[in-house]
């Protein structure tokens, strides 16, 4: 609604205008005589300056009007008549007045940390006449549109600024009818970084352990530092990158699909932000390999194994990490076992008996999954002629009828005296060797004796239903006198054990 201001009451000519304009109004300047019917010409002028001539009566017009339409305007009209032919209005003061003001962008902070939060705000006011026109605004870094462009809201909220968010910025808003934009000043935001510190790296694998063929990550973090943090990871002897990464992130990470036996060492990682790489401790890592399937070999003195004979079982997984536990197996009953503590193999000494016929295996194993060897066959054969045969309580009939009865007797007390302080039937592991016999001394029954390799069986497990009885093997004797004196005279002959089942 327009009110108009009659400036002048009495004189023949009037220019009429809005009592009050802002920006964006349509100003209607319409110039009114006694007697309309008589103007031939109208003319509007502003400051002095013809802005509008017409050949009969009409108003003028200004659209949207702009602070720089405000100005004194008048207009004149010539008439029909003989008389006075041109009259002149009074002049009328314009003055367009601002919609708003001139918009000012604040920053919740201008020296921002980099990772924190910053709310823009573009700044400015209605007046009461004009709070039903609706603003938008609309925010520029650098003459770039930040976010989504115009919005109704004077507020932008940034969750996180960085470096490259540092520059300048401004911020325009306007209306949406009619459109009167308007600009602020520049404003300046410097984004802080911090520099990255307490750099660390650490090893995360399956099970705690790094197993040869598993994945291994190496995780490098920062306690502090801002921005973009480039991380990269090396080994030491040889000198050797293993990757680098770039991310808006405390930590990164460097994955080892399957990590080999050759990848134990020590490692460090090193990040830096543009402010000089910090390095990690170094963290030594070993890769633990589990134990190869081992390699088992039976060594008989002979192509032919003989009761009496002494074999050495032999197991060794030529890969794996130490300690190493074996296991040695006859018909998959445990014999015993022994561990390597720095690797390698270990051999297991035995004292054949008829009962030791059979399959014989190994089995390594350091904690990391046990592997069986494959199974090796031993056949035992006892020696040929009567001198050599292996006396058991089965054979011990024909003893007695060899020698008679009362010779067995002192052959059973000569023998049983020893039975206290042997050994087992499976003798300590590698280390324990038996004492060689004299050299160059004459043969003789007491000394074919005492050549003899004894053989224990089951003399520290005794069964519910096994006796124990012990028989002695000699070389041919000349005589029953000489078996007797052989007998008596060495109390410390060889002996060997055998087991019978009760009747």
């Amino acid at each position: 609604m327009l009110l108009w201001a009659l400036l002048v009451i009495f004189d023949w000519l009037t220019l009429m205008v809005p009592s009050s304009v802002f920006e964006g109004d349509n100003i209607l300047l319409k110039c009114k005589g006694k007697d309309d019917s008589k103007i031939k010409t109208m003319t509007y002028y502003k400051n002095g300056i013809k802005v509008l001539s017409l050949k009969h009566v009409s108003s003028f017009s200004i659209y949207s009007a702009a602070l720089s339409d405000s100005g004194n305007y008048y207009c004149s009209a010539t008439l029909t008549t003989w008389r006075r032919n041109k009259h002149t209005s009074k002049t009328v003061e314009i003055k367009v007045q601002e919609l708003f003001p001139r918009p000012v962008l604040t920053a919740s902070s201008s020296l921002p940390l980099e990772g924190s939060p910053v709310t823009l705000t573009c700044k400015t006011q209605l007046p009461p006449q004009k709070l039903h026109v609706q603003l938008h605004f609309c925010i520029f870094r650098d003459h770039q549109t930040l976010w989504s462009g115009w919005s109704s809201s004077a507020e932008l909220q940034i969750p996180a600024v960085w470096s490259e968010d540092s520059g300048s910025y401004m911020c325009e808003a306007e209306t949406v009818t009619p459109r009167i934009r308007k600009q602020s000043l520049q404003s300046q935001i410097h984004v802080q970084r911090i520099p990255v510190s307490n750099v660390s790296l650490e090893i995360q694998a399956t099970g705690g352990r790094v197993i040869e063929g598993g994945k291994l990550v190496l995780l490098c973090s920062v306690a502090k530092g801002t921005g973009n943090i480039t991380f990269s990871w090396h080994r030491e002897d040889p000198e050797t990158s293993l990757g680098r990464k770039t991310q808006r992130s405390l930590s990164a990470e460097l994955e080892i699909p399957s990590v080999k036996g050759r990848d134990s060492g020590e490692y460090y990682c090193r990040a830096s932000n543009g402010h000089g790489a910090v390095q990690s401790k170094v963290v030594n890592i070993l890769v633990h390999i589990p134990v190869s399937r081992p390699l088992f070999t039976l060594g008989a003195p002979g192509a032919q194994a003989m009761v009496g004979d002494v074999v050495e079982l032999h197991c060794e997984a030529l890969r794996g990490s130490p300690p190493i536990l074996y296991r040695f197996y006859h018909k998959d009953v445990t014999l015993g076992n022994s561990s390597a503590p720095t690797g390698g193999g270990v051999a297991f000494n035995l004292s054949l008996t008829a009962a030791h016929s059979g399959n014989y295996s190994c089995e390594a194993d350091n904690g990391l999954g046990a592997q069986r060897s494959e199974v090796v066959s031993l056949s035992i054969s006892g020696p040929g002629g009567y001198g050599g045969k292996l006396l058991t309580v089965r054979v011990a009939g024909g003893l007695f009828g060899a020698l008679g009865f009362a010779a067995v007797a002192l052959l059973f007390y000569s023998c049983s005296r020893k039975i206290s302080g042997e050994s087992s039937a499976i003798e300590a592991f590698r280390g324990a060797s038996s004492p060689n016999p004299e050299e160059g001394t004459p043969p003789s029954p007491l000394l074919a004796l005492e050549e003899q390799q004894p053989v224990y069986v089951n003399v520290h497990s005794v069964g519910v239903d096994v006796i124990y009885s012990q028989v002695c093997s000699i070389q041919q004797p000349h005589s029953p006198a000489n078996i007797k004196r052989a007998l008596l005279e060495n109390k410390d002959s060889p002996v060997i054990y055998s087991s019978v089942k009760k009747s």
